[in-house]
């Protein structure tokens, strides 16, 4: 099955979601809807969704709460808001409301899940914050080790989208063992998805990207492919390494010889390896469910992650 295939299978949830979320933007302060509205039509590509709503109907989920449910978690990560909408509004106004969206996705939880649901967005927004301080901690940091980078993509990154999953069998009482299968593909997911994201910032061009190439490296964000690199560099390059990463600003000729290096080492190549089994492993969760659309459509939302160049 093709990716587009399977966005033709949910778009009726999608837009039907989407538009739940939006009413509940309601507030009598104009700027709240305004940046909200904003915010959440620059929120990207709905992958988080996309894997609760599939994985509610491949555990026959026959309710409704998995759609507002889905809004809930492409959006309880928007409490910093969005650089874009930093840009527009400003980055007081934008944080503010991304506070806003965050609320908001609680009180639906409330609204629309019960206790079970509340404790697994919890537990992960909690694990989100803990990431969000791990990557603040391992920021310009040459270096970090490809374990401290996993801790920080699992619990920044990953554990949303392994809620997602693991949220629809709770709305569908799979059990535990179908529950636990769908957490964990969402896991592989989600950590195979921050690694191709971390090849696509060496390799994609501005265009395809959205953003300037080398920006995490810009940004003091050290990734799967540099770190693989540094593990096998010479002293000389490591030091070329160090001085892009913990410098005051990277120049595009320091820019340069860190992806020369990355290239040499074949960090982009080592990364995608990494990504490509946490694919294979989070497929093979699947297996405990019987051969269906949905499960076909959860196959290959999982190899869209490998595939993608955006």
């Amino acid at each position: 099955m093709h990716i587009e295939e399977v966005f033709d299978l949910i778009k009726d949830e999608i837009a039907a979601m989407e538009q739940g979320f939006k009413a509940n933007l309601n507030s009598n302060v104009y700027l709240v809807s305004k940046v909200g509205e904003y915010i959440l039509k620059s929120g990207g590509k709905r992958f988080r969704p996309m894997v609760l709503l599939l994985a509610s109907r491949l555990c026959g989920y026959s309710g409704e709460k998995h759609i507002p449910l889905g809004g809930v978690v492409d959006n309880a990560n928007l409490r910093r808001g969005s650089a874009s909408a930093n840009t527009v509004w400003g980055e007081g106004a934008s944080i503010l409301v991304g506070d806003y969206l965050f609320s908001k996705a609680f009180y639906l939880t409330v609204k629309y899940g019960d206790l079970r649901v509340l404790q697994v967005l919890s537990e992960s927004t909690t694990r989100m914050a803990e990431g969000e301080v791990l990557q603040l901690l391992k920021h310009s940091d040459a270096g970090t080790t490809e374990k401290e980078y996993l801790d920080v993509v699992t619990n920044k990154t990953a554990v949303l989208i392994s809620s997602a999953a693991r949220i629809a069998g709770v709305l569908s009482g799979a059990g535990q063992g179908k529950e636990e299968a769908l957490a964990n593909y969402g896991m592989g997911l989600g950590i195979a998805y921050q690694l191709m994201d971390d090849c696509l910032d060496y390799v994609s061009t501005d265009e395809d990207l959205g953003k300037s190439v080398g920006n995490d490296l810009k940004e003091g964000k050290v990734t799967m492919p540099l770190i693989r690199a540094s593990g096998l560099a010479t002293e000389a390059e490591k030091e070329i390494i160090r001085e892009a990463v913990e410098g005051d600003e990277l120049n595009q000729a320091q820019l340069d010889q860190v992806i020369s290096i990355i290239r040499k080492y074949k960090g982009i190549e080592y990364t995608i390896e990494r990504a490509s089994a946490y694919i294979d492993a989070a497929k093979r969760e699947l297996d405990i469910f019987e051969p269906t659309i949905e499960r076909a459509a959860l196959l290959a939302v999982a190899d869209f992650v490998i595939e993608r160049t955006y």
